[in-house]
């Protein structure tokens, strides 16, 4: 059975904290739930439960970065992006603090908690906040290689952490990089760009066009700020038309990201988007509001399908 993203992320804190002092941990009194309390039950005097006061934990973790720590930010990214964006703006973008933000249960994936815990708009706003990096997890392996970048790299970060269950993509060793994304099929006639849980939705879909003669690259496009500018173009000059697939609205997510890419760069090809159109969510089955609200491996198939005209 493969970890958990969260799993996975709270382990790798405990691993990569054992040799630096100057990791600490911040919760929202959700440390059960974001996996952070693995780190504090291993190093109770670098974990620091805030309480439901999110502002605030944000400019605690903006003093400590300040006196040289590597903090750590854990809460559901609902929370994380609203009350704790004005520290994110002022601290972490303004002031280009070294601070990490990790988005717990991003998109639908706190399905029954009710529609306001739903997180539809972080990469929109993130990315659009200078001096931040922005990436989305895509398994196991990629959380705890963005969680040893993050301690690496002095740069303020927002890393998407899904609740879902989700196989293994990658080997325990798989290399990756700040800006560049990763081929996880190759094809001809389409690319689909996906992120995140979405990811393995695109690359069931690719196998079920492929069993309809239809061959598509799929792409994992973790990295969404810096974005792998390079990998982009080179697919729209080899296949025929684009599909970005998000949890996430289409309005300024991953979608919007590669389009700004495509445009800039006068690409000729046409690009579907594959995300909530515009809308909040219901409460509901994990799986059931993926069908409901198109992210799952059919909707992203019949995108591919009508851009191809097939």
């Amino acid at each position: 059975m493969a970890k958990t993203i969260r799993e996975a992320y709270g382990e790798a804190l405990v691993e990569f904290g054992a040799d630096n002092p100057r990791i600490v941990v911040l919760d929202a009194d959700l440390s059960g739930s974001t996996k952070s309390g693995i780190f504090g039950k291993k190093y109770p005097e670098r974990f620091f439960n805030l309480g439901i006061a999110e502002a605030n934990m944000v400019g605690v973790a903006a003093g400590m970065a300040s006196e040289g720590k590597i903090p750590f930010i854990n809460t559901f990214a609902a929370f994380l992006v609203t009350m704790g964006l004005i520290g994110a703006r002022a601290y972490g973008s303004y002031s280009n603090l070294n601070m990490k933000f990790m988005g717990a249960y991003t998109g639908l994936s706190d399905a029954y908690d009710g529609p306001t815990h739903h997180t539809l708009e972080d990469i929109a706003i993130m990315r659009a906040l200078p001096n931040f990096q922005v990436f989305a997890a895509s398994d196991a392996s990629n959380a705890r290689w963005l969680t040893k970048n993050a301690i690496e790299v002095e740069a303020p970060m927002y890393i998407r952490l899904s609740r879902g269950s989700v196989p293994d993509l990658y080997a325990p060793d798989e290399k990756f990089e700040v800006g560049k994304g990763k081929i996880l099929r190759e094809g001809t006639d389409a690319t689909i760009i996906s992120c995140g849980i979405v990811l393995h939705e695109a690359v069931k879909a690719a196998e079920i066009l492929a069993g309809q003669g239809v061959n598509v690259r799929v792409v994992d496009m973790f990295s969404i700020k810096p974005i792998d500018k390079e990998l982009i173009l080179d697919s729209a000059a080899k296949t025929k038309f684009i599909v970005t697939a998000e949890e996430h609205s289409i309005v300024g997510g991953l979608g919007g990201a590669v389009a700004e890419v495509l445009t800039e760069a006068g690409a000729s090809v046409k690009q579907a988007f594959v995300g909530l159109n515009d809308t909040h969510a219901e409460t509901g089955d994990y799986g059931k509001l993926f069908q409901k609200y198109g992210l799952d491996a059919d909707a992203i198939v019949r995108k591919t399908l009508a851009g191809l005209g097939k």
